[in-house]
């Protein structure tokens, strides 16, 4: 889909590789622009051959340039590959991009109608812009961490960054609208993502309600209050999750275990003086995790197993999707777009594996 249609990468560690990862699997060139000690993610969670994991997970089909961006002569050439492109796309510190030469305006000089995408924590203006922050700090200024509590109250600290991949996702719709822009009036542009703003807009539905009726938990019936869509946990220690909330699957989930007087209580609250909820607590907790499983594929009443990272190629789902696949190179890799086959998928590269090759075919 996006083949022809070449980026100029300028970012480590994670929401820019993220997001010129999803681009390189639509067909993008990436052209990954990184500094002579290379993109500091190299060197985050080591593989056993010593490369860094998050490197290798979000750095397939791209191309690699070292570049000294404060060298005059790198510089001239880092200005001629965004003159034969078609995306810019950064993650510095607000402001470094122009002390470089490569801001926006100095690099509309030599390509007007680049589309320019900066990713950065707060933005490129205001009040906390020029600060340093991480994913953590992201959600948690942002309200979204607060919507993470374990029963005591207490935020619980995620294990994956939301805020980087929700960056990337930002990012990504910014440069396609771009590139249609682009394709319609001939003009370039510039766009400007704060992670923080982009976890913010989750929270629509949030700010409405707390507004409305002084609850900061969002919608309650998602958000674990009521006994038809919430968490369960299994005989073996294990956690299924049932969202039945249209009747028809209420129902489905009650009849299929013959208890037709559950019906009733299909918003009722997931309390303790509730006798429904207690005797659901203990149906759960009466059996194995892989036997409900086994129910949640052939009783349609909206259930999914919690599993765990390990265990995802060994569900159906996956299998069948091949949505997590063993690379040639020797790794495991997870497609960014499901319902897109490639015939041939590059490795991630080595620092500066290609810039013999890029500076060769520039002009070409």
């Amino acid at each position: 889909m996006l083949e022809g249609i070449k980026v100029i990468d300028f970012t480590n560690y994670l929401p820019g590789p993220y997001a010129t990862l999803r681009l390189a699997e639509l067909g993008a060139e990436i052209i990954k622009v990184e500094p002579p000690e290379g993109d500091p993610a190299r060197n985050t969670g080591l593989s056993k051959q010593g490369t860094g994991l998050v490197f290798l997970a979000n750095n397939r089909q791209k191309k690699s340039i070292t570049l000294n961006l404060k060298e005059k002569d790198d510089l001239e050439t880092a200005l001629n590959l965004i003159a034969h492109a078609d995306v810019l796309l950064e993650s510095f510190r607000p402001g470094v991009m122009e002390k470089l030469g490569l801001g926006y305006e100095a690099v509309q000089k030599v390509k007007p109608d680049i589309v320019y995408c900066s990713i950065s924590g707060y933005g490129q203006n205001g009040l906390l812009s020029k600060l340093g922050n991480h994913d953590l700090n992201y959600m948690a200024l942002s309200g979204i961490l607060a919507q993470l509590k374990d029963q005591q109250g207490k935020p619980v600290h995620p294990s994956i960054t939301i805020a980087d991949y929700l960056g990337g996702f930002a990012a990504n719709e910014r440069i396609l609208a771009g590139l249609v822009s682009r394709f319609l009036t001939g003009k370039g542009s510039y766009h400007s993502i704060s992670i923080t703003d982009q976890l913010v807009s989750l929270l629509g539905n949030h700010v409405m309600v707390e507004k409305e009726t002084g609850e900061a938990g969002g919608i309650n019936v998602l958000n674990g209050s009521i006994i038809s869509y919430a968490l369960y946990e299994t005989q073996d220690g294990r956690y299924m999750s049932i969202g039945a909330l249209e009747p028809k699957f209420w129902e489905n989930f009650c009849l299929a275990h013959g208890r037709e007087e559950w019906i009733k209580a299909h918003f009722t609250k997931t309390e303790d003086s509730n006798t429904i909820f207690q005797e659901i607590t203990t149906l759960f907790k009466s059996k194995p995790f892989n036997e409900w499983i086994e129910f949640a594929q052939k009783v349609d009443c909206c259930m999914a197993p919690v599993l765990e990272v390990g265990e995802l190629n060994e569900h159906p789902y996956f299998k069948e999707k091949e949505l997590i696949f063993s690379s040639s190179w020797g790794d495991c890799q997870v497609k960014m777009h499901s319902d897109i086959d490639q015939e041939t998928i590059s490795p991630p590269p080595t620092k500066g594996q290609h810039k013999e090759h890029i500076l060769n075919n520039l002009f070409v």
